[in-house]
């Protein structure tokens, strides 16, 4: 994307009123509805880093999908900074609509209820926790248990005949109140906003059992989003009632999510409604909704609730080209007069625009601002992303209160973020991180050979229960047996190296893709420089991940080949798709850079642009226990050379993904980052610290890491080596779990006491039958004891195939020499202890297990000084 005018078509203008503020940030968006599997699926900094206030999930021990119960996820979400967890309780049954046992009508009410009881005497146990729990005890109760269909109550529509379902609604909400007079409860929880909801709300009102929240699900348009919480702000004056809370506690479809350009369009009308809403869940639990990957990795959507997360402040208006009208250019956009800041998030519109500040304030900013723009790309549903890319970094006169930034190549799947700050400080421009890039559809290479398919169209407005493609299709025949090759003929500006970001997907339970899992293909630039690539698998068709390499290329034309067969490395086994192929040049300088006046700060952090010697246009001033936070991005798990730039004395302790480090240094410091996103916190412990930036560079070497292959470990009971062609010297160890006696102990040496990493090279594929859309991929875990301590349950993702291997990190403490690690595993039982899942939705088992790297998370004492 260029900053520069466009020939062609006047540009969209989006308006930013500064001087029209529309009420406090509210953040309400980030909701997720069964994103949570369990404490680690995603990972705690990973959940943080994404600002979710709710999450909706099943009942506990419920068995409408594996993972998810409420009472497991209520610890660590609250941890994480959650706010409420909503309590779906008709999700406690199979099936969808709910196969809620009995004969009659009357019958499964009164077992329902009996869950419901049972429901809340749990959440009685929990102490202050219980605090954060809403309950809903009916959910699309149209379509379901008050609904015609064979499962309902009498065959009835309570929107033809509510007696039924209001009597119902009476009586769960008299239950929970009975046994928790604090307790709060949502709904009607409705699929949308029907007239009827007026019918419910007169019945709760007169028999005083209204909703502690209102809730119904909004998957329809960003536009209708303001125009049904408008309508139902207008029913609660006409009734006199509220105003209530509102949580749309299903907003959005596949063609959406996942892309930042679509979803910032929902996130601006619910922010404008000042109401919460969770994200809905059409794919697999435990990935916040198609915005995590793996266990700890984000993709372009986590980036883009992360930058919503952040704005502070007050709202302002935004005044878009085509107001409520979606797939067009929208935005949020907020001013925070302490931070003197203003923060606008926007996208969904291709080619160019005019975002244009206006009421830019003169005592605020002054007559120059500093802006840094940065682009949000989609990554795919399951393909993980680096921090938003820096486009342009400078600064610009403030002309009559108003600032322009005139753009042009805008992509209509990405998000972008501008910040404005005072500028006039000496703050020195930064270049792009991007130099160039093209894409390169797949349906326009040139194939040769047999099996060839162009596939689509995949989603689209008019079809958006399908998945987002770029270009709208795709191209497959790289598959066991073919001799296909995928061609693409490309054109770079100047000598260098460039990254090749190819996105593709292979269906996990696809006939040829069971076998071995990924697909391998073999890419050639030119006719040489031979190379394997082993394709992401994804949970159904047409899921796009992305697999990367780096080549060297001339200026000018070459042609890269995708074959299926290469005379040197050998044939294709699998069945891949491929959407399109990206070319990209990046700044040489790899060090990523995180200003300090643009991260999260707490307990009386403030930012100040009076520092003339600052890297931007400003820097954070830290008080005694004062925070500054930056979410950082990590290639893969292992060291990285991590500086802290500070400015004059002052003190301070840094700790990263919640593990203390030590004291702040001046320099470079090696430390260990979990590959994906990690949380880099400097806590001020002087009466000032001026923080900067963080600077992430590659690794020096200087943390010992040591890799041990698991099948030279001591096997006990049913562990065994088993071959996987992926695995490292391709071996592994299954068979652990299902009781401590089936177990695997290593000994790793450690050259010094104090708190290592454990990266587990794993895999995990068990994944029983679903009754529904969503495949229902189980987590493994593994409790892993270190030298005899009590151990610590782990939980591990599903990889979509056992011959799939991802990397999960572990901190623990080691002692100095000799350490032996057991794993062992066992299913875990239903909350009261006495019962079991009888559906297979608690594995029993460790994942297959590869290998263990060793790594200290930073330097010993004496050796921590920076170079």
């Amino acid at each position: 994307m260029d900053a520069v005018a466009a020939e062609g078509p006047a540009p969209e203008k989006l308006t930013i009123d500064l001087g029209t503020e529309t009420g406090p940030f509210h953040g309400g968006a980030s909701g997720t509805l069964y994103g949570l599997y369990g404490d680690g699926v995603p990972s705690r900094t990973v959940v943080e880093g994404m600002y979710s206030r709710t999450v909706t999930t099943k009942a506990q021990d419920g068995t409408q999908h594996p993972g998810g119960d409420a009472l497991e996820i209520l610890p660590p979400f609250v941890a994480a900074g959650g706010k409420d967890v909503y309590v779906y309780l008709p999700d406690f049954y199979r099936g969808f609509p709910y196969e809620w046992p009995g004969a009659t009508g009357e019958e499964r009410l009164a077992g329902h209820l009996e869950v419901i009881r049972r429901q809340v005497e749990q959440v009685l146990t929990l102490g202050e926790l219980k605090s954060h729990v809403v309950y809903v005890p009916f959910n699309e109760p149209e379509g379901n248990m008050f609904g015609e269909g064979e499962w309902s109550y009498d065959q009835v529509s309570w929107r033809t005949r509510p007696d039924h379902y209001f009597a119902a609604w009476e009586a769960a909400y008299r239950l929970i109140r009975d046994s928790d007079p604090d307790a709060r409860v949502a709904g009607p929880n409705t699929c949308i906003l029907y007239p009827e909801v007026r019918d419910f709300l007169e019945f709760a009102k007169a028999h005083d059992v209204l909703p502690d929240i209102v809730t119904w699900h909004e998957l329809s348009s960003p536009a209708e989003v303001r125009t049904n919480i408008a309508k139902y702000r207008d029913l609660e004056r006409e009734l006199g009632i509220g105003p209530l809370p509102v949580n749309i506690n299903e907003y959005a479809h596949n063609y959406h999510v996942s892309v930042p350009g679509q979803m910032i369009q929902w996130i601006a009308a619910i922010e404008e409604s000042k109401v919460d809403a969770d994200l809905a869940y059409w794919n697999i639990a435990g990935n916040l909704n198609d915005s995590a990957v793996e266990a700890n990795k984000a993709n372009g959507q986590w980036w883009l609730y992360n930058a919503y997360g952040q704005l502070t402040g007050n709202t302002v208006r935004v005044l878009a080209p085509h107001p409520d009208a979606q797939y067009t250019l929208q935005g949020v956009a907020t001013l925070d007069r302490d931070k003197r800041q203003a923060r606008a998030v926007f996208g969904g519109a291709g080619g160019a625009a005019d975002i244009v500040f206006e009421g830019v304030d003169a005592e605020v900013f002054g007559t120059v601002v500093h802006a840094r723009l940065v682009e949000i790309t989609w990554t795919g549903q399951v393909g993980s992303s680096a921090q938003p890319s820096r486009l342009q970094d400078g600064e610009l006169p403030v002309g009559n209160g108003k600032v322009t930034l005139s753009l042009a190549g805008l992509d209509e799947m990405s998000a972008y973020q501008v910040i404005l700050s005072p500028g006039g400080n000496g703050a020195a421009s930064l270049p792009p991180e991007v130099r160039w890039r093209r894409t390169y559809e797949a349906e326009d290479a040139t194939y040769t050979g047999g099996g060839y398919s162009k596939n689509g169209p995949e989603g689209s407005p008019s079809a958006v229960d399908r998945f987002a493609t770029s270009g709208g299709y795709h191209v497959g025949g790289l598959r066991t047996g073919s001799d296909g090759v995928l061609a693409f003929d490309v054109e770079v500006p100047q000598d260098g190296i460039y990254d090749l970001v190819l996105f593709a997907g292979s269906h996990n339970l696809a006939d040829l893709v069971r076998e071995q899992g990924p697909t391998n293909v073999f890419l050639r630039v030119d006719g040489e420089d031979p190379r394997e690539l082993r394709l992401p698998l994804g949970y159904k068709p047409a899921v796009w991940g992305h697999t990367d390499t780096r080549v060297e290329l001339t200026a000018g034309r070459h042609r890269i080949t995708l074959a299926a067969q290469d005379r040197d490395l050998g044939v294709t086994k699998g069945d891949a798709v491929v959407d399109k192929l990206d070319v990209v040049l990046r700044e040489k300088d790899e060090t990523a850079l995180y200003d300090a006046e643009f991260a999260d700060l707490g307990d009386g952090a403030r930012v100040s642009h009076a520092h003339r010697g600052a890297s931007g246009p400003g820097v954070a001033v830290l008080p005694r226990g004062g925070t500054v936070t930056f979410w950082v991005y990590a290639a893969d798990d292992g060291e990285a050379s991590v500086t802290v730039d500070v400015l004059g004395p002052g003190e301070g302790l840094l700790s990263v993904n919640g593990e203390e480090i030590g004291r702040v240094e001046r320099g470079a410091v090696p430390l260990f980052l979990a590959g994906g996103v990690n949380k880099v916190t400097v806590t001020g412990t002087s009466d000032r610290l001026i923080v900067d930036r963080l600077r992430i560079a590659p690794s020096r070497g200087l943390l010992p890491a040591t890799a041990y292959a698991a099948e030279e470990g001591l096997l006990t009971g049913a562990a065994r080596v088993t071959g996987y062609p992926y695995a490292t010297g391709g071996k592994a160890v299954d068979g652990v779990g299902g009781g401590p006696a089936n177990a695997l102990a290593l000994t790793v040496t450690a050259d010094r006491a104090g708190r290592h990493a454990l990266t587990i090279r794993y895999s995990n594929g068990e994944q029983p039958p679903s009754t529904h859309y969503n495949p229902d991929p189980v987590c493994r875990h593994a409790d892993i004891s270190v030298n005899g301590a009590p151990a610590r349950r782990v939980l591990f993702p599903t990889t979509f195939h056992f011959n799939n291997f991802w990397n999960l990190s572990v901190p623990v403490t080691l002692r100095p020499g000799l350490n032996t690690l057991t794993f062992t595993a066992d299913e875990l039982p239903d909350f009261a202890g006495d019962t079991r899942n009888e559906f297979g939705q608690r594995s029993a088992h460790a994942p297959v297990i590869d290998q263990v790297t060793v790594t200290p998370l930073a330097p010993a004492e004496a050796d921590a000084r920076p170079l």
